[in-house]
């Protein structure tokens, strides 16, 4: 028997991918993409933050405090509103499907949600579109080092 292991190098590049995709999500969350969630209880507007986001749904996080704040349930639909600038959104429906109490970087509490989207309606178009676009730039986007390489024309 050979003590060599077998190298999967789509599995490794696919894996590669993730963790770029996942990275610019940060980035672009923390940096361009605003999203504010309406309550339907209170018809109130909240600030959230984005953790995650693909093709079926997408996860945020709120801050926590377990005495005091109340749990949004499995099930319910929620409005988000995606902002690309300081006055333009894409509305988005959602589900909520789980929530998990987790500790932030900063060391603060926070409830993180995962959702799955409405595609049916027309507004989906767009967010997938974006969503798409962070795939295929996680995909073949490279990092500026300083070198002289030019790739496109």
């Amino acid at each position: 028997m050979s003590d060599f292991k077998v190298l999967d190098f789509n599995k490794k590049k696919a894996e590669t991918i993730e963790m770029k995709r996942r990275a610019f999500n940060r980035i672009v969350f923390t940096n361009f993409l605003g999203a504010y969630t309406v309550i339907e209880d209170s018809g109130s507007i909240y600030p959230v933050t984005m953790v995650d986001i693909a093709g079926d749904g997408c996860a945020f996080q709120v801050p926590w405090n377990a005495k005091k704040d109340k749990k949004l349930p499995s099930g319910q639909e929620i409005n988000m509103r995606m902002y690309f600038t300081k006055a333009s959104y894409i509305p988005v429906i959602m589900q909520i499907r789980h929530a998990k109490e987790v500790i932030g970087d900063d060391g603060n509490t926070y409830l993180q949600y995962g959702c799955e989207f409405d595609k049916s309606v027309p507004t989906f178009e767009a967010m997938q579109s974006f969503i798409d676009f962070l795939y295929k730039f996680a995909e073949h986007s490279a990092i500026d080092r300083g070198d002289i390489k030019v790739y496109f024309k």
